[in-house]
């Protein structure tokens, strides 16, 4: 008997990337280029200083390890920023100026975050469905392909951007905006291509 193809799709607005990109908004950095602004939270202003190379370079390692942090492995050993509880954890050594410059801010991107999961949490709990929103995803993806969708894993982290989209922020991981997420018909189109491209 051959064994039949499983697909583990998890999803959240984890509180550990709602802060990471908290912190990216208020520190100014750009990277990556394509993922719009959080609702709800100060913009840096546009005449602002730029970011040094080296603090964007921090931030960006920090943000693929909140991300997937099974690809994205520390090669020294981590150590918890003050006033972040445990959701933020930084490299001992290489990433000195990301952690002098968020920890001003741990209040303010401690709050939103929590704000910003909770609202997550109850717009799940008021909806349900969110197994046969993928599930019908996949199935109309089985149909237009004519085969089984094979094995696959994937992140989706339900966010709340200011513009309606979805991002490939990982390997394995997609952001797409809360308003997109809670629109059936347009999320059920706006994920058949992340799953072709896994399945």
């Amino acid at each position: 008997m051959v064994d039949k193809p499983q697909w583990l799709i998890r999803e959240d607005a984890g509180t550990s990337v709602l802060v990471a990109l908290a912190l990216r908004q208020l520190l100014g950095i750009r990277a990556p280029e394509d993922l719009p602004a959080l609702r709800g939270l100060d913009v840096r202003r546009p005449d602002a200083e730029d970011v040094d190379d080296a603090l964007e370079k921090q931030w960006r390692e920090y943000w693929d390890m909140t991300v997937e942090p099974r690809a994205h492995r520390s090669g020294v050993p981590l150590d918890l920023v003050d006033g972040y509880d445990t959701l933020v954890a930084l490299p001992t050594t290489g990433a000195e100026e990301l952690r002098d410059a968020i920890i001003p801010h741990a209040q303010t991107v401690l709050h939103f975050a929590q704000r910003a999961h909770n609202r997550y949490v109850d717009s799940v709990s008021s909806s349900g469905g969110a197994y046969r929103a993928y599930a019908s995803a996949i199935a109309e993806f089985e149909r237009e392909i004519g085969r089984r969708a094979h094995s696959f894993e994937l992140n989706v982290q339900v966010l709340p951007f200011a513009q309606r989209g979805i991002w490939w922020i990982g390997s394995l991981s997609v952001a797409v905006t809360d308003g997109l997420r809670r629109d059936v018909v347009a999320f059920d189109a706006a994920m058949r291509p992340v799953i072709a491209e896994l399945a």
